[in-house]
């Protein structure tokens, strides 16, 4: 797994048959489940401190967006984490018996509790688990079938806090799940655990389309054991790392890469909960450009930024486009014009005439009478010329 001394390197293993393929597996020897033991006291980590993600919670708590983590299984007893559904591809069983996978469970989705100053990034996803190891080394071709299984099982974000070495089936099985616009979130990787302390590029983190995730500390900085030979996208908190651990117990000193992913795991379940109409690709670039700015190599755009990725307005997102021609209105929406009603006009007309002869007539009367009163209605004297 991720953590230090946590994160496999993985078995060197490949499927004759493609990804989607189900390979047949032994009878599975019994497994001694005894994970280390957690502590019952729990505090606000730096890292919760530092991403302040319960501030995007007013505007989404991830709700409608599954998230699948391929890992070692959780205990679904703990009280904060909640599993929607759980695939075991190892056949013995979908419990946790490393620890691994419950913590990174509760980072991703560990539900709010009024109590309990711990909490999830996205405590209303929906949480899928696929156990793929019970030890510290997992199996390569069922990491493979396990990114296929969460695409197929409809996860919109996949978290593998898993390192390994580029496998065909591996690439292909990424591909496949890009393909079907699911986010991959990585593990970026631990330097060390190669057995001869060489770094050499941590898998499936360092194919493209992935989004890798470096380890960051309290002072903001990489850590030293964070792989800076993977490319990576972005930092995350992975050091002294608080979360969930089986038997309802908590951690609060988990160091690796592994830790690191799950938190932007959570933030892209965010993304995709707030921002439907973005396809993964859109949600990579948005956690990426949002980040806070770093520099130098195993840094990637700097310290996830939650707030910002999930409200901040992109240009290249914000295109105009220009308003669609409206349908032509039904008929009988706007009445047609009246035909003129001539006969009313010529009667019209005809009263106008009438009304203002009567008019004149009225004045010329007004006019003609006083004189014919002073005149004793005679009539005048014709003037006779010459006289």
């Amino acid at each position: 797994m991720g953590g230090r001394g946590v994160l496999a390197t993985g078995l060197a293993l490949a499927l004759a048959a493609g990804p989607g393929a189900a390979p047949v597996l032994a009878e599975a020897a019994p497994v001694r489940c005894a994970p280390q033991r957690g502590g019952t006291q729990v505090g606000e980590s730096w890292g919760q401190r530092r991403l302040a993600f319960t501030g995007v919670w007013p505007l989404t708590r991830g709700e409608g967006v599954t998230v699948a983590m391929i890992d070692s299984g959780v205990d679904a007893r703990h009280p904060q984490v909640r599993v929607a559904k759980a695939v075991d591809l190892t056949g013995t069983g979908a419990r946790d018996c490393l620890g691994h996978g419950t913590a990174v469970a509760g980072i991703i989705a560990g539900a709010d509790m009024p109590e309990i100053p711990f909490s999830g990034v996205a405590p209303k996803a929906r949480l899928i688990s696929i156990k793929q190891t019970n030890d510290e080394r997992g199996d390569v071709a069922l990491l493979a079938r396990g990114i296929v299984r969460a695409a197929e099982l409809g996860a919109k974000v996949v978290n593998v806090s898993i390192q390994t070495n580029d496998q065909p089936d591996l690439k292909a099985a990424v591909d496949y799940a890009l393909a079907r616009d699911v986010v991959i979130v990585a593990a970026a990787g631990n330097t060390g655990n190669t057995g001869d302390g060489a770094s050499a590029p941590a898998y499936p983190a360092a194919y493209p389309g992935v989004l890798s995730v470096g380890s960051a500390g309290p002072d903001g900085h990489r850590t030293d054991f964070s792989n800076a030979t993977t490319p990576v996208s972005v930092l995350a908190p992975g050091q002294d790392v608080t979360s969930t651990w089986p038997g309802g117990a908590y951690r609060q000193d988990l160091d690796g890469t592994s830790y690191a992913a799950p938190y932007v795991a959570g933030v892209a379940a965010l993304v995709r909960a707030r921002h439907p109409e973005l396809d993964n690709v859109r949600v990579r670039r948005r956690i990426e450009v949002t980040a806070d700015g770093a520099t130098g190599a195993g840094n990637g755009a700097g310290m996830v930024n939650p707030l910002l990725a999930v409200t901040a307005i992109l240009p290249s997102e914000a295109v105009a486009i220009a308003p669609p021609v409206p349908p032509p209105l039904p008929s009988g929406v706007v009445s047609k014009a009246v035909p003129p009603d001539r006969e009313a006009i010529s009667m019209s007309v005809g009263v106008t005439v009438i009304a203002l002869g009567a008019a004149a007539l009225v004045t010329g009367v007004s006019l003609v009478l006083p004189l014919g009163r002073r005149r004793g209605w005679r009539p005048g004297r014709a003037v006779v010329p010459d006289e």
